[in-house]
């Protein structure tokens, strides 16, 4: 299993993407049918779509890690972050960040914020087809993150939500 995060945009419109990637004949493949099959109060796994009738290959299961609360927010999460998780899932399929096998080999599982307070459709998509395409890049990074890497994000570590006080 591949594992890639990525974040993008600002608040309330921007999107945090965590991708997990795998063969459809893995551990991912039963990871995907069990989570496609599981759906729970306010977190309907769905299949992410280019358009009605085109899916993303590899297939993806978009799963929304904020509960939806209202019709804005459902309309946030199943349009423009859905769309936007496939035009990254795609970009990364088409300039090669993903292998060629991909595209029928593998699944991939996004779990996916949407911020209950979204309000602009367009950067809601921009957000989650940069974030979408980042995890799929960081996913693929064969150069994993180093020990002194670690080291400093740990000593300025923080994020949009909450910086600890040093």
């Amino acid at each position: 299993m591949l594992i890639g995060e990525g974040f993008a945009g600002d608040a309330p419109n921007g999107a945090h993407v965590n991708l997990m990637l795998g063969t459809k004949n893995g551990p991912m493949g039963t990871a995907y049918a069990v989570a496609a099959a599981s759906p729970a109060p306010g977190h309907v796994p769905f299949q992410v779509v280019l358009k009605l009738g085109v899916p993303v290959e590899p297939a993806t299961l978009f799963i929304a890690k904020a509960t939806l609360r209202n019709p804005t927010h459902e309309k946030m999460t199943w349009g423009p972050a859905q769309m936007g998780v496939a035009a990254g899932i795609t970009t990364a399929l088409l300039d090669g960040a993903l292998p060629a096998e991909a595209r029928h080999d593998w699944v991939a599982i996004a779990c996916v914020w949407v911020h209950w307070d979204a309000n602009d459709a367009d950067a809601v998509f921009a957000s989650n087809r940069d974030a979408a395409l980042a995890a799929a890049r960081g996913a693929m990074r064969h150069d994993r993150i180093t020990l002194e890497e670690l080291r400093l994000a740990l000593e300025t570590q923080g994020n949009a939500f909450y910086t600890p006080r040093r």
